[in-house]
């Protein structure tokens, strides 16, 4: 018998799921999260077949997960996740878009050394680049100023509880190796897949006794399923903030919410005014610096990834030394906010004042040299 003769594997759970969820308009099916738990786990294994595991992710995108497949994809990917704890109290989880920024320089790598001078531990994780955007990211960001951005969990939790420290980096080779496998096959698919909407939700790093997630979002249906997932991860608190380009900042020239909870509780709608705590610029975000070098081969056609990081943490470390501008707007807006979430202050003006001072100390600076960064 030849190939085109043989018969479909019946036993293959892809097989099985991609005829649920790719047989066009009308006739798609939804998988329970038991079988998308399995299909994933069978591509996080290597022992998918590549076409199938292909067809797989972008049927399911072209029906639009439901909160089944997406628990069903966080289940599998905690259970393939390394996870440790902390030893500090309280931890706070910075998740922005793995795929970066394309369309603005983004400073919010500097937000959890920021948070960790005003005695939050936090850290942030990510990727160096990745699809559909292959942007920069804090990965990339950290780099460019002689962070070790391939630090062990352990080690991030080490860090986390040293006073002079008290935040880190983590990258998704440490946290997750068989879904950071995933980047060639995620770069061939093109568009995004349901891993870009759960890989940041996998709480990498917890608290002894709370773990608040901080992430961002820009369709209105997303904080509801962040809200889901973030509560199926364990995630005890979360701040979820319609920010530029799906990330952590907000708009820097109008008005901005996001959506928390606290003790797994339901989460609800808090309003912000960036002009409340002095910010009052034309611009939604930073922007790219006119003379950006054109995208490298490696870019993928989008920006020069790595320029623009490089430029973003010349724009990050100037605002950590209270120089005035769109940086330090964001960084100032960004802390606010997870201070106010985090209950330590009674308003965002209150919270701001705080940052502020903090920020115009430029003590953050010697906490990043006891970091390892060269600045």
């Amino acid at each position: 018998m030849n190939k085109s003769q043989q018969k479909p594997d019946l036993d293959d759970i892809l097989y099985r799921c991609i005829q649920k969820v790719a047989t066009g308009p009308g006739y798609s099916k939804s998988l329970s999260q038991e079988d998308a738990r399995e299909a994933l786990l069978t591509i996080l294994d290597g022992s998918a077949d590549q076409v199938r595991a292909g067809v797989f992710l972008i049927a399911l995108r072209m029906k639009r997960e439901s909160i089944d497949e997406n628990k069903g994809f966080l289940e599998a990917l905690i259970q393939t996740t390394n996870r440790v704890t902390a030893d500090v109290d309280s931890v706070i989880d910075i998740s922005e878009p793995y795929n970066g920024y394309v369309r603005g320089l983004s400073v919010s790598a500097f937000l959890a050394p920021l948070l960790a001078e005003m005695g939050e531990a936090a850290y942030s994780h990510g990727v160096e680049s990745v699809g559909p955007k292959f942007g920069l990211t804090h990965h990339k960001v950290l780099k460019s100023i002689g962070i070790n951005v391939d630090i062990s969990l352990e080690n991030a939790a080490k860090q986390l509880a040293n006073p002079t420290i008290g935040w880190a980096y983590i990258d998704q080779k440490a946290i997750n190796p068989s879904l950071h496998n995933l980047v060639d096959l995620r770069e061939r698919l093109i568009k995004r897949s349901a891993l870009t909407t759960t890989e940041s939700l996998l709480k990498p790093i917890s608290g002894k006794k709370e773990t608040l997630m901080v992430c961002g979002y820009v369709h209105s249906e997303y904080p509801a399923i962040y809200a889901e997932l973030g509560r199926f991860s364990g995630f005890d608190s979360a701040a979820i903030i319609r920010g530029v380009e799906g990330g952590i900042t907000p708009s820097l020239q109008q008005q901005g919410k996001y959506f928390g909870y606290h003790n797994l509780g339901e989460e609800s709608l808090v309003e912000l005014d960036p002009k409340s705590i002095g910010i009052d610029v034309k611009k939604r975000a930073i922007p790219l610096p006119d003379n950006l070098p054109e995208p490298s081969e490696n870019d993928h056609g989008v920006i020069n990834a790595d320029a623009a990081s490089a430029a973003a943490a010349k724009e990050g470390l100037a605002a950590l030394t209270g120089q005035a501008g769109m940086a330090y707007d964001s960084l100032l807006y960004n802390a606010s906010i997870v201070l106010l979430h985090r209950k330590r202050y009674k308003s965002l003006i209150d919270a701001a004042d705080a940052v502020s001072k903090v920020l115009h100390s430029g003590s953050v600076i010697q906490r990043l040299k006891s970091s390892g960064a060269k600045v």
